[in-house]
């Protein structure tokens, strides 16, 4: 038994259950090896990235050398790992995206794959946005936020370097993957399976959703890095709706039902 993608009129065999099981399995190995790779060109840079998490101390704290202390024997072997292992995953991402697009691309219609393709491209990007913003704007000020708390306290602040680098890590990550969000709704839209009347109604909700979701995903209880994360979420989220809405409008004229571009 055939079936027909009706967007081009290929025509794909189904795959027995077992045959799909083994293309996970290579797709999931091909993940590893990339990971494994990008760790690998990362490992010899961990000095060079930890200074670059460092860096932002600079201006807060007079010697950030000292300031950030290791109290375990392991510390340093600790660090060098949680370094190798993110930044390696970074350089692998897109491999890693590439792999798991060739696994499911062969189940899309062409109109899908597209979509996919074009959200995949614009992922990146955000991503680089979003940490772009955790680094340069937020990490700083939250950073700021801390130490005043601990002076407000009256507590001698040493921290140690495990826990900065954990606290960099996540937040920076948690605003890269935050700014991927906006691309799920896009594809989303463009498939047709939400839209931009949907998302209006919804927009309320959306934005107390996304004030809960900023609030969780930013470590430590500053309200700075929540709102600087939650202001450009909520914009992306209007700029899907203007972007959805224009999707329908293309679709219903070249269907010939828009009053404003009447087809023949």
């Amino acid at each position: 038994m055939t079936v027909v993608d009706n967007d081009n009129g290929c025509r794909d065999e189904p795959k027995p259950f077992l045959e799909h099981l083994e293309e996970l399995r290579w797709a999931l190995l091909g993940c590893l090896i990339a990971l494994a790779l990008g760790m690998a060109v990362a490992a010899p840079l961990a000095p060079v990235i930890l200074k670059w998490l460092r860096a932002p101390l600079d201006g807060i704290i007079a010697h950030p050398n000292q300031f950030l202390q290791s109290l375990e024997i392991t510390g340093g072997f600790s660090i060098a790992l949680q370094t190798t292992f993110w930044c390696g995953l970074l350089l692998s991402a897109p491999v890693i995206l590439l792999l798991i697009g060739r696994f499911i691309f062969p189940g899309l219609r062409r109109r899908e794959r597209k979509a996919i393709s074009i959200a995949l491209s614009f992922a990146l990007f955000l991503f680089a946005f979003g940490v772009a913003l955790g680094y340069f704007i937020v990490l700083p000020v939250a950073l700021r936020v801390m130490l005043g708390l601990h002076q407000w306290m009256g507590i001698q602040a040493w921290w140690t370097i495990t826990s900065y680098v954990a606290f960099t890590v996540q937040l920076l990550i948690a605003f890269g993957l935050a700014f991927e969000l906006p691309m799920v709704l896009m594809v989303l839209g463009y498939l047709g399976i939400v839209s931009s009347a949907m998302l209006r109604a919804k927009r309320p909700h959306a934005i107390v959703i996304l004030l809960i979701l900023a609030m969780i995903l930013t470590p430590g209880p500053d309200i700075f890095s929540q709102v600087v994360m939650a202001v450009p979420l909520i914009l992306l989220y209007e700029f899907c709706i203007w972007s959805i809405r224009l999707f329908e409008r293309k679709r219903r004229a070249v269907a010939g039902d828009d009053p404003l571009n009447p087809g023949p």
